[in-house]
């Protein structure tokens, strides 16, 4: 019963200053609703892979090169994984290994490009993912046998019970095969096998099954397998370190040997882990901002909390007087600020459901429905508005319980007074937590703006690319060379390359390039790119010395190459013109080639990497080829529709998937891009904070001061010197905010910065503005709300206090 009293006379204290509890509880609202989709975010981030079978024992291979040119991380030697497995079965109780190709996928009148795993017949076995149709113990042991999940069976059939149905899909030979479905499998949740890359794999097939893509899995020498393993419980990674090496000093080359480490990472952890922590620091900067944003609007209640207390003292004095204890006056201002916090938890909750969606867009994440959570939905907000409420209201709580009887009863404001220090310590906290956010994300937007403006070294604009249908074979390039002239041959075209690579960030293979005659261990190691001869015209790239490729077909002269300046740098030519005619050779390559030519640097890979030596080679030599690049002449809108025309009629089985260059470049750099929207998000909701709290305290001080304000206008200060009395308190603590956080902005962004090898530095003319316009929006906010204290009627001042 006294707790209901409690919460009743809270509820109507919050109704008669209805101003104070809306700016509150609107600032605790912004506050929660950011703390659930950040909270959501992150349950989702740590319950990747954990639905897997067994997550506790499953493990990815991952590999560590001295040399990080000659391998990937996450991929490791073929054969590893099965022959751990083999030799090692009390260690180890499954493995699973793919191969991850991207095929032409045909069925009736539907082309498609897909992200397909060719990998071992343990996937069902080894995850357990659930079937809707099919034999789980069978589902790979055709060797035309085809698994996929129920949204590509809808896709491509338009029901899932398609179990014996045939898929085509195209194969590196040109040609074309039938595939039996043998299987079909629920959705999958995101997790590290099937959705290790940027998109996920949802049709699988038995290794060596597609022809042209030769079966590698007992090769030692491609170290491009992706690999799993299931230890047996009890075993960790620790116990498989020996037996490793074993394999490796057995089975490897010498150079493998001396350049790789094996080491295993849990897959509970590897998600988060992966891409140099890259959910794992976006997960540590949503708290961080997270916990800033909550600081904030607590600040805020506290702030208009004990600055309110000048229209409570004499009912604090009378409830003394009557007999309450400090102990029920206390647990009375704790119940009003739960029932504020509660408020606005529900109110969050409502936030939470409009603005879940664009949250999502911001961290590349669809977040789960509230009631898709239960009972966390209904747990959280409770358990929200408690600890909120206790955090932003104990602190006034105490100082109003506090208050010494007598003065409250005469309405005296000393004890309250004592207190300003503390309220100018938590708004300069709220400024400088404002102003680190704010600068913060202008230094992120400005080396974003610095990713996609660079200049990369060629022309990106109006570039186009399309993967092609593959045939390996030499018949296969000239029929796809003959296809590129075909369309050279368009008014829309203005130039059209082949090439095995584009400049995605996915470089091709990496070998060793040295000068004729010298030791081979003196090789520089080259990113070596697959083109034909009109990849540098279409790519508008700048050659400083010789000429690009020749088609060898035309040229029967020696094999040739083209290098970068990093790559005649590296070999030790003192110009470009000195290395063009030299002889080079490369591991992996009988005869020597000759240098036809030199490019200038440019950025195939994201400005994060420095750019490398880099070397070209015509497809002929090795015939791969993966993309045809189109430079369009003209508005783009206009030549895609005759590009596309012309696509139907010399590829009618291909997809028509087109993406431009610059759409390609910019996902390179998504994770800065997330985190350049996310601190954007961050700022706003920080500068609503803000403003809702510098309402409330001006608006108190108003309220409190208006016969002092009556007071100076009878001895003749003027409305402007009255107004600047309010704000030089916030200025002032506006100016000592922005030196405490200025400083710490620089170094935190420095140090941020610090990891791309192209990058901007903190921009103190920048922060300086951003200093001025907030003073400029403080400013306003007070002149706003005081011109109307100071140009009031002085004696209606006075008598109104």
């Amino acid at each position: 019963m006294m707790l209901q009293n409690y919460f009743k006379t809270a509820w109507r204290n919050l109704l008669r200053k209805k101003l104070y509890s809306i700016l509150t509880i609107l600032g605790l609202a912004i506050g929660i609703t950011f703390s659930y989709l950040v909270a959501s975010f992150i349950y989702q981030e740590l319950q990747v892979n954990k639905l897997l079978h067994a997550p506790e024992n499953q493990y990815i291979i991952r590999s560590e090169w001295k040399n990080p040119d000659l391998g990937t991380d996450l991929t490791t030697l073929a054969p590893l994984g099965e022959k751990l497995r083999a030799d090692y079965p009390n260690l180890v109780a499954g493995f699973y290994r793919y191969d991850a190709i991207t095929v032409a996928v045909s069925q009736g009148d539907k082309h498609f490009r897909e992200d397909v795993q060719t990998g071992d017949s343990t996937l069902l076995s080894m995850y357990r993912f659930p079937l809707l149709h099919g034999d789980a113990n069978t589902a790979m042991s055709a060797p035309n046998a085809v698994m996929m999940t129920e949204n590509k069976a809808l896709k491509y059939f338009g029901s899932t019970n398609v179990v014996g149905r045939t898929l085509t899909l195209h194969n590196f030979n040109g040609g074309k095969q039938a595939y039996m479905v043998s299987a079909v499998l629920k959705n999958i949740p995101v997790n590290s096998v099937t959705y290790l890359f940027d998109k996920p794999s949802e049709i699988f097939i038995p290794f060596g099954s597609l022809e042209g893509r030769a079966d590698v899995t007992d090769n030692w020498d491609f170290q491009y397998m992706v690999s799993y393993l299931q230890l047996k419980k009890g075993v960790n990674p620790h116990d498989l370190e020996k037996p490793i090496q074993q394999l490796l000093a057995t089975h490897a080359s010498p150079m493998v040997v001396e350049n790789l480490r094996i080491y295993l990472t849990p897959l509970t952890e590897y998600h988060r882990s992966a891409n140099n922590n890259l959910i794992q620091k976006m997960i540590s900067t949503l708290l961080a901002v997270t916990a800033f944003i909550l600081l904030m609007a607590v600040v805020n209640f506290v702030n208009i909390s004990i600055g309110n207390a000048s229209s409570r003292l004499k009912e604090i004095g009378v409830r003394k007087v009557l007999g309450s204890e400090k102990r029920q006056l206390l647990f009375q201002f704790l119940a009003e600020a739960i029932t504020l916090a509660g408020i606005a938890c529900i109110l969050s909750v409502g936030l939470y459901v409009v603005s879940a969606g664009a949250f999502g867009e911001i961290v590349g994440k669809e977040l789960p429905r509230p009631g898709t959570l239960l009972p966390y939905a209904l747990l959280v907000p409770l358990l929200f508005a408690i600890v909120t409420g206790l955090l932003a209201g104990i602190y006034p709580a105490l100082v109003l319980s506090n208050i010494p009887s007598v003065q409250s009863m005469k309405g005296l404001l000393r004890s309250v007074g004592e207190h300003k220090a503390m309220r100018r310590v938590l708004l300069g906290t709220q400024f400088s937590i404002a102003l680190f956010v704010f600068a913060s994300a202008a230094t992120i937007s400005q080396q974003v703006h610095y990713f996609l403006g660079k200049n990369p070294g060629f022309n990106k604009e109006a570039l186009v690319s399309v993967a092609v249908p593959r045939d390996w074979t030499p018949a296969g390039v000239a029929k796809s060379e003959s296809v590129r002239n075909e369309f050279a041959r368009l008014n829309a075209v203005n130039a059209v390359s082949l090439s095995y690579e584009i400049p995605n960030g996915n470089v091709g293979r990496q070998t060793g390039i040295y000068n004729a005659g010298r030791d081979s261990a003196q090789a520089v190691h080259a990113q070596i790119l697959t083109t034909d001869e009109k990849f540098s015209e279409t790519y508008q790239i700048n050659m400083l010395a010789g000429r690009f490729l020749q088609n060898p077909a035309q040229d029967a002269k020696t094999a040739e190459i083209v290098i970068n300046r990093a790559a005649m740098r590296s070999l030790g030519y003192a110009s470009p013109a000195a290395a063009v005619g030299q002889q080079v050779r490369l591991h992996g390559f009988s005869d020597p080639l000759i240098i036809a030519g030199v490019t200038d640097n440019f950025h195939f890979e994201s400005l994060h990497q420095a750019i490398k030596p880099l070397a070209f080679l015509h497809l002929r030599g090795v015939n791969i080829y993966r993309y045809l690049t189109f430079r369009l002449n003209g508005n783009p809108a206009g030549a895609l529709p005759e590009l596309e025309e012309k696509w139907h009629t010399l590829l009618p089985d291909a997809p028509f998937e087109y993406t431009f260059l610059d759409q390609t470049i910019e996902k390179m750099y998504v994770a800065e891009i997330r985190m350049q929207k996310a601190a954007r998000l961050a700022t706003v909701l920080a500068i609503v904070i803000v403003v809702l709290g510098i309402s409330g305290m001006v608006s108190l001080n108003v309220a409190r001061r208006t016969r002092e304000v009556g007071i100076r206008k009878v001895l003749g200060a003027s409305a402007t010197s009255v107004s600047l009395l309010f704000l030089r308190e916030f200025l002032i603590i506006l100016a000592i905010g922005s030196a405490l956080a200025l400083p710490l902005a620089a170094f935190v962004m420095t140090n941020w910065l610090a990891n791309f090898n192209y990058r901007i530095a903190p921009d103190w003319l920048t922060f300086t503005c951003i200093t001025l316009g907030c003073g400029g929006v403080i400013s306003l906010l007070v002149w706003l709300q005081t011109w109307k204290a100071a140009t009031m009627n002085p004696v209606k001042s006075i008598k109104l206090d």
